[in-house]
């Protein structure tokens, strides 16, 4: 199954501040590894690289995996392999070359809610838990689908950029449709208005009872859930985030 994403790499790092998003987020990270002892870690739906270069600078041997050869190839160029650092093309239900081999596993940025159905998303939970050490630690993120209005779509951002040479307008937006969500992009040629480009791209709407289900189910010892990077508690209709932070 080819990733949603897969056409869309470039644009995936451009709509994303990225240093922003990172400054906001590393505390977290910091905090948990170290309370963890995290030497070791996986990256799963790693898309262009971004995590896992932060933590590769952190001198943590890094692994960032991503079912899209598009996201790798981009990811490779930004950081080349090396003793600490490896890319590989697999998806997040896909087990490691070494179980347990892993003091943490993340698949953040909504990925898990990309995935095609429950059972999957379940499984890619499993897979995590199965990547780290007893004691080691898995981390999910996704948007919280249910602090949107349903209906009309929230539109995000948009950015007047340089997509491989040619000068483009982007639009993100997001919405909601019962228990789906999805997210919208379009992509405005400014030499060619009006030879513009649309996606949607279907995502399901997790909540926290199931992820921490699916956390224990799979051999976690502690699973909590949060409601953003700040470890503020999570609120079904305000939260913007949902993170699961289980130990095996």
């Amino acid at each position: 199954m080819p990733s949603p994403f897969d056409d869309l790499a470039p644009i995936y790092d451009v709509l994303i501040d990225w240093p922003k998003r990172l400054a906001r987020e590393e505390p977290f990270y910091r905090r948990l590894f170290e309370e963890v002892g995290v030497q070791r870690v996986l990256d799963a739906a790693c898309g262009t690289g971004r995590h896992a270069a932060m933590f590769h600078e952190w001198s943590l041997a890094v692994e960032g995996a991503d079912l899209s050869p598009t996201m790798i190839a981009r990811a490779r160029q930004r950081l080349p392999e090396g003793p600490r650092m490896k890319w590989v093309v697999r998806g997040y239900t896909q087990p490691t070359e070494f179980p347990g081999g892993f003091d943490a596993a993340l698949c953040v940025g909504h990925s898990l809610a990309l995935a095609p159905d429950e059972k999957a998303a379940a499984q890619a939970v499993r897979t995590l838990l199965d990547a780290v050490r007893p004691g080691g630690v898995v981390i999910t993120q996704v948007l919280n689908l249910w602090a949107l209005p349903e209906g009309p779509c929230l539109w995000q951002r948009s950015l007047r950029t340089r997509i491989e040479n040619a000068e483009v307008v982007l639009i993100k937006g997001i919405h909601r449709t019962g228990n789906r969500g999805f997210v919208n992009l379009v992509v405005v040629p400014l030499a060619d208005p009006a030879n513009r480009h649309a996606d949607s791209v279907p995502f399901l709407g997790l909540k926290s009872d199931q992820l921490l289900d699916w956390a224990h189910s799979a051999g976690a010892t502690q699973a909590h859930v949060f409601g953003g990077y700040r470890q503020e508690p999570y609120i079904p209709d305000q939260s913007t985030d949902l993170i699961l932070v289980a130990r095996k």
